[in-house]
């Protein structure tokens, strides 16, 4: 006769460390689950098989002729069954993107029941163009794009969301190798600067440098809007003075000669976002456990990213023509912060480019101000309306915690852009306290 504490023995190797995350505790709840049940039908008690053995060996072993992995993911799944598998995701061939690129060839989506199709296209205002036209399912944009979209500046006006931000900082400032002299930004009066569209980081981070250094972006410099792929080619032929552009366009001018690394954005905003995942409010709603599963896969690639130790690896996966096209050292020395500035020297900078996932919805606000400050929307704005309309903050921060990686506390926070704090609580205060601005 069976003893009780062979029905149900209680050994240490049952459950994992104490400090395991809530995902990990649950793959060890399952796995001994799994084993229990399997023991159950041999002769020797479960006690003396897991004091041989241990329930990771055991485990490993019913995996080969069970699949475990997908038991532990449908005992994770607390929602239903996916709408729809089969996906189509844009993406402009950009660092910025890696979380979304690489959860293709790396696994994530898979992990999570899906089966994306990874769409290049070549620059912004496409995406947006396909977008609207629900050509892809969800789609990689600039932060500033689904503000923009949702409330029809240039563009029609369609309800669109930010679920996730894709990367932090990761963009830089170049100048073309020939003004190696030209340091002082009022030494730029009639330069002709390139950034990837007008609803993006890179054009309100570049107005804002200038601006704080005299220069009038819209009358002392030239602006144009160009696919960030064009921009190297742009600089070599002297068509361009410089651009503020997402990586890798700043590492491969340095790369190619014909350009050098004047000053990366995060030393003019420190943490800034750069791009999001984001989708139309009709597909989350339509498809709530599908954008659900997809969110998820997008922040569990986003936090494998965060990982400086992963770098590399993530390189050679988003390297390929397929994807980025570019040199792999060039993207080693965007994504591990190494990197050689085109002015002789070797930086170290870490945080370079960073990788997390959470939509401040200051961060919003903050955007909403510049579109004001340079007149891209006009007339009374309800900032914080629209960033909690748009950003998806709460969203994010449920599927954070599912993996264990928990979530700021708040959505809103100041920032500091060039020693100056922006008080995310004054937004109008912020827009009128600028001298040089359209409004």
């Amino acid at each position: 006769m069976k003893r009780d504490e062979d029905l149900h023995p209680q050994d240490p190797q049952d459950h994992g460390p104490a400090s395991a995350g809530p995902e990990e505790a649950l793959d060890r709840a399952v796995e001994g689950a799994v084993v229990r049940a399997v023991l159950s039908h041999t002769p020797l008690s479960r006690r003396r098989f897991m004091r041989m053995l241990g329930q990771g060996t055991m485990a490993a072993v019913i995996s080969q002729f069970l699949p475990l992995e997908a038991v532990k993911a449908a005992a994770k799944d607390k929602s239903g069954p996916l709408e729809k598998k089969g996906l189509k995701i844009g993406f402009v061939p950009i660092t910025c993107a890696t979380p979304i690129i690489m959860a293709g060839p790396m696994g994530f989506y898979n992990k999570y029941g899906l089966d994306v199709e990874l769409v290049k296209t070549a620059g912004w205002a496409l995406m947006r163009d396909k977008a609207i036209a629900k050509e892809y399912d969800a789609e990689h944009m600039l932060t500033p794009m689904p503000l923009a979209i949702t409330l029809g500046a240039g563009s029609p006006a369609v309800p669109f969301v930010m679920a996730a931000v894709e990367n932090l900082n990761g963009q830089a400032i170049t100048l073309h190798i020939n003004h190696k002299d030209k340091r002082d930004p009022k030494q730029w009066k009639g330069f002709r600067f390139a950034v990837p569209f007008e609803y993006s980081m890179h054009n309100f981070l570049l107005r804002y440098y200038l601006a704080e250094h005299g220069l009038d972006p819209d009358k002392d410099v030239e602006i144009r809007t160009l696919p960030p792929p064009e921009m190297v080619a742009n600089l070599r032929i002297a068509n361009l003075d410089g651009y503020l552009s997402p990586d890798p366009f700043n590492q491969r001018a340095v790369f190619d000669q014909v350009g050098f690394i004047h000053i990366l954005s995060k030393e003019i905003w420190d943490g800034h976002p750069c791009c999001a995942f984001a989708a139309s409010r009709e597909f989350v709603n339509a498809m709530p456990n599908t954008f659900g599963a997809l969110l998820k896969s997008i922040v569990d690639a986003t936090h494998y990213s965060s990982k400086p130790e992963n770098r590399k690896a993530i390189a050679e996966a988003i390297a390929p023509k397929s994807y980025l096209n570019q040199p792999l050292p060039v993207l080693e020395q965007v994504l591990t912060g190494t990197f050689d500035d085109g002015l002789g020297g070797q930086k170290q900078v870490p945080g370079r480019i960073d990788f997390n996932p959470f939509p401040w919805h200051s961060m919003a606000v903050w955007i909403l101000t510049q579109m004001k400050r340079w007149g891209y929307i006009k007339g009374d704005i309800d900032y914080k309306k629209i960033a909690e309309q748009v950003y998806l903050a709460s969203e994010c921060g449920e599927k954070m915690k599912e993996i264990g990686y928990p979530p700021p506390d708040a959505t809103y926070q100041n920032h500091t852009i060039m020693k100056k704090v922006f008080d995310y609580s004054k937004p109008e205060e912020y827009v009128k306290s600028f001298q040089i601005r359209r409004t």
